[in-house]
């Protein structure tokens, strides 16, 4: 049997415009020892007919969303993905993104390279400008609200991956995605690797979860303080250190007057 070393992990809902491009660059990749495995969380369009087309992928299709939150729907599926998975490097992609031909075989070489490398994340290119989106260099834009952090861009040590999961907290905390949680984790533990090198295109021109949260607006500042929150919750849980700057108490004084009272 075929050894398997990299996973994709992609998370579909309702992506029917833009899933067979996703899907194509998966089957592109000169990379030979991987598995595709979609999550598809109860689409009505035609997505799921698009995904069954691609017999070498495996499909697992849920019954009933599980949270009235798209984040935490998003949690569950990776959840459920990772225990379907065989590969020892998890590659996270969205349904509406796309890679390069080379990504898996570039990052892998990295966790080959670096056998106690566990996270990286790539640079991606603006799916409509084919620009770079560079993450801002500020320390708490790199941890709590950079500019750019596609789910798209991760790769994952398995084993890693897993015991991040125990800690993900899927009841707290329901603005917070998976990409911003273990972004937030890694970089509080040392772990984070952001490289300038460009194997992801990521979808601007769609209405995935990021799109909910226009910047400024009352649901991103809300956003914001959850993933403040849980960089205080994991800075004491495992005594890392975390100070409060002047982003913190901007964001905490204006929640305080977007709280219902």
């Amino acid at each position: 049997m075929k050894r398997i070393y990299a996973s994709v992990l992609i998370t579909n809902f309702n992506k029917e415009k833009f899933i067979k491009r996703t899907l194509n660059s998966c089957k592109n990749q000169n990379f030979k020892a991987k598995e595709v495995i979609i999550f598809d969380d109860c689409s009505t369009d035609n997505s799921l007919s698009v995904i069954k087309k691609f017999k070498n992928f495996k499909l697992i299709k849920n019954k009933k969303k599980m949270f009235n939150s798209g984040p935490l729907n998003q949690i569950y599926a990776i959840s459920r993905l990772i225990k379907a998975s065989k590969g020892e490097i998890i590659f996270l992609l969205d349904s509406d993104d796309e890679y390069k031909k080379d990504k898996i075989s570039k990052i892998c070489k990295l966790f080959k390279k670096n056998k106690k490398l566990n996270f990286i994340q790539d640079t991606p290119i603006d799916s409509l400008t084919k620009k770079k989106l560079f993450l801002k260099k500020r320390r708490s834009s790199y941890t709590v609200w950079p500019r750019f952090f596609p789910t798209s861009t991760i790769a994952v040590r398995k084993s890693y991956f897993k015991h991040f999961l125990k800690l993900v907290l899927p009841s707290k905390f329901p603005n917070l995605e998976i990409d911003a949680r273990i972004s937030i984790y890694t970089y509080l533990k040392n772990e984070f690797v952001f490289i300038k090198n460009s194997y992801t295109v990521y979808n601007t021109d769609s209405n995935g979860i990021t799109s909910q949260y226009k910047k400024y607006r009352k649901k991103w500042w809300i956003k914001r303080m959850e993933a403040f929150n849980y960089m205080l919750y994991l800075s004491k849980k495992f005594k890392l250190d975390f100070k409060k700057g002047s982003d913190f108490y901007l964001t905490r004084f204006i929640n305080f007057f977007l709280e219902p009272k």
